[in-house]
């Protein structure tokens, strides 16, 4: 259902050298996880360490929060006839000299998204999760604060959100307007695309 795309990009090595020249000196490993069915995309950044090797997005704390924020249960979350998860790019980049995650090389998605996009003709609904996706999706150069607040102006079926890391346990105390205003209408349009098979309004 990838029309073949899956195995290209899994073969991809562009980041090599790139990579092994990172603390962790890793080779690449693209996570790819999307069908052609999807009718929810989730955008986000980078694998981090644990999903590279685990194989499996969003397999750590950060991923049960995201699943919190959308309503959904891992079931569901995995499933890829329901859920496509693209990120900004496939591999860990690896860590930068303080020992936090280096951004997504820019030529991953350079070199798959317009492909991939064209693939999820059957999406209806997409979440972008962090400021790389938001920049990327919605050609914005605000803040992600900004970006999520603004969160009506988006169009129908665009929800960007922060990244759900524990790093942004203290953003969300500062911004209660998000839990309480975004997350329920969010939650509500996961299940009328999952459940009823509508559009979103």
């Amino acid at each position: 259902m990838t029309d073949g795309l899956g195995d290209e990009i899994r073969a991809c090595r562009l980041c090599a050298d790139r990579f092994a020249a990172t603390a962790t000196a890793h080779d690449p490993s693209p996570v790819v996880w999307f069908r052609s069915d999807a009718r929810i995309l989730i955008a986000g950044q980078a694998p981090g360490l644990r999903v590279h090797n685990s194989g499996t997005p969003f397999d750590d704390p950060s991923g049960a929060r995201l699943r919190d924020w959308l309503g959904l249960s891992a079931a569901e979350f995995y499933d890829r006839k329901r859920v496509a998860i693209v990120p900004m790019a496939f591999c860990f980049p690896g860590y930068d000299d303080k020992g936090a995650d280096l951004p997504p090389p820019p030529i991953c998605a350079r070199t798959w998204h317009a492909r991939i996009m064209a693939l999820l003709r059957a999406v209806r609904l997409t979440v972008l999760v962090g400021g790389h996706a938001h920049r990327y999706h919605l050609g914005t150069r605000a803040g992600v604060t900004e970006t999520v607040r603004r969160w009506r102006d988006h169009g129908p079926g665009i929800f960007a959100l922060p990244h759900p890391s524990w790093r942004n346990t203290a953003w969300l105390g500062k911004n209660p307007w998000f839990e309480a205003e975004v997350l329920p209408v969010l939650r509500s349009e996961v299940r009328q695309v999952l459940d009823g098979g509508r559009d979103p309004d």
